[in-house]
C-alpha cells in the first residue's frame, strides 16, 4: 500500500472564512494553482497548474487507486477541491488533522507543528501567510497594479517561485506530522465516522432562500427605522455609537454609565425615569440583537442549489471528540414556541413588515419625532 501526501494552493473570489469550503469551491472562478505531492518518502514534486502544467497520468491514476492512501492535513479541503476536477473517493483519504485532534494535539498546521517541535520560525510563517493573501484571494484595484482584481504568477514571478517552495515545504511538514502520529493507532470506527462526516457535510442542508432574503431585507428596513428614530430623539450623529450614546445618557440623567452591555441595559431601563432615555435603551437592545446573524451566515455560505454545506466539524472538541458547529452554528439554534410559525414565515418571505409589526410586536413605542411628547402602542 503506497502513501500519497498532498498539499494544494487555490484561488476563489469567495471568502472561505465566511462562505465555507463548499461555496468557496463551487465559485465559478475557483481554481487549483499549485499541487505539491510526494509518494511515500520520495522527494516532493510540484505541479504549477496556474502556469499551464498538467498532472502526470501516474498522479491522476493514484487519486482513484484504492491501493494508494491519500493523506493531507485537513484532508477535507484537498479532497473536495480535487473532486471538482478528478475522481478520488473519500474512503481512500486519511486526515492527519483529525488524527492529531484524536491524539490531543491542537488544530492548525502551525500549532501542531509547534507542539511536535516541527514549527518554522515566525518570519517564515508570516511570509507564507502573505503569499497566500497575495495569490489566493482577490486583490484591491489600484492605479499601481493597473486596476487588476487578482495577482497572477507573471505579476510577481519571484514571489511566485517562493510560493511554490512554501507549498512543497507544507508537504514535508505534513509528512513529518504523519510519521509522528503513526505510532498511535487511529480506530477504524473513527476513520469510518470521518468518512460519513465528509459525505454528510458535502450533502448539506436545504434552506429557504426566499425566507433568508426576506428576513435580511426586513432587518435592514427595521435597522434604518430604529436609527432614524434614535437620531430624532437624541440628535446624535451616530446613535448606534456606544460612546456617543453613553455620553448622551449621562447628560440626560446626570448619572455615570459604565457599560451598555447586554446585561446592563435592562438595569438602566429599570432605573431611569426619562422616557426618552428608556426608549433609546430599548432601541439599543433591539439593534444589538443577534437573531439575524444566522441569516447572514446562510446568505454567505449557500451554494447554487440552495444548500448550505460544511455545518459541522468532526472532532471539533478534541478532548471529547464532539462535533463543533461551523458557519450557521446549527448546534445552538433556539427552540421556537411560536404557534403561528407558518404565518410568520410567509410574512417574512413576502417582506410584509407592517403586518409583522401589527401581529407580533409586543413592546410599546414612544414617538418623540417632530418635538412630540406623546407615545403610542403598536401591540
Amino acid at each position: 500500500m503506497r502513501n500519497l501526501s498532498i498539499d494544494i494552493e487555490t484561488f476563489s473570489s469567495k471568502d472561505i472564512g465566511k462562505a465555507g469550503l463548499y461555496s468557496y469551491v463551487q465559485s465559478p472562478d475557483f481554481e487549483i494553482l499549485l499541487f505539491a505531492y510526494s509518494f511515500d518518502d520520495e522527494d516532493v514534486k510540484i505541479i504549477d497548474l496556474a502556469q499551464g502544467e498538467q498532472l502526470p497520468q501516474e498522479l491522476i491514476a493514484a487519486l482513484s487507486d484504492k491501493n494508494v492512501v491519500k493523506t493531507a492535513y485537513n484532508a477535507a479541503f484537498e479532497w473536495y477541491c480535487l473532486s471538482k476536477f478528478w475522481y478520488t473517493p473519500i474512503k481512500q483519504w486519511r486526515c492527519t488533522m483529525v488524527k492529531g485532534l484524536y491524539c490531543g494535539y491542537p488544530a492548525g498546521l502551525a500549532a501542531i507543528g509547534n507542539a511536535m517541535g516541527l514549527s518554522e520560525d515566525k518570519k517564515k510563517l508570516s511570509t507564507g501567510k502573505a503569499l497566500i493573501r497575495k495569490f489566493c484571494v482577490p486583490c484591491k484595484q489600484t492605479k499601481k497594479n493597473g486596476g487588476r482584481t487578482r495577482n497572477l504568477p507573471h505579476h510577481e514571478p519571484e514571489q511566485w517561485e517562493l510560493f511554490k517552495e512554501y507549498c512543497k515545504q507544507d508537504v514535508v511538514t505534513e509528512r513529518e506530522i504523519k510519521k509522528k502520529l503513526d505510532v498511535i493507532e487511529f480506530p477504524q470506527s473513527e476513520q469510518e465516522m470521518w468518512v460519513i462526516d465528509q459525505k454528510m457535510n458535502a450533502y448539506g442542508v436545504k434552506i429557504d432562500r426566499q425566507l433568508v432574503e426576506g428576513a435580511l431585507k426586513i432587518d435592514s428596513i427595521r435597522t434604518e427605522e430604529l436609527l432614524t428614530e434614535a437620531a430624532a430623539i437624541s440628535n446624535l450623529s451616530n446613535p448606534n455609537s456606544v460612546s456617543q450614546l453613553k455620553e448622551w445618557i449621562e447628560e440626560a440623567t446626570g448619572q455615570e454609565v459604565n457599560s451598555l452591555n447586554k446585561a446592563d441595559v435592562p438595569v438602566l431601563i429599570e432605573n431611569t425615569d426619562s422616557e426618552k432615555v428608556k426608549r433609546m435603551l430599548e432601541i439599543r437592545q433591539e439593534l444589538s440583537k443577534t437573531s439575524t446573524k444566522k441569516y447572514v451566515a446562510m446568505e454567505n455560505a449557500v451554494c447554487s442549489d440552495d444548500r448550505v454545506r460544511g455545518l459541522l466539524q468532526f472532532y471539533g472538541a478534541n478532548r471529547t471528540g464532539r462535533w463543533a458547529g461551523r458557519l450557521v452554528q446549527v448546534q445552538n439554534l433556539p427552540r421556537n414556541y411560536l404557534k403561528t410559525l407558518d404565518l410568520a414565515r410567509e410574512l417574512v418571505k413576502n417582506q410584509k413588515i407592517d403586518t409583522l409589526k401589527l401581529i407580533y410586536r409586543k413592546c410599546t413605542r414612544y414617538d418623540f419625532t417632530a418635538n412630540s411628547n406623546r407615545f403610542y402602542c403598536t401591540r
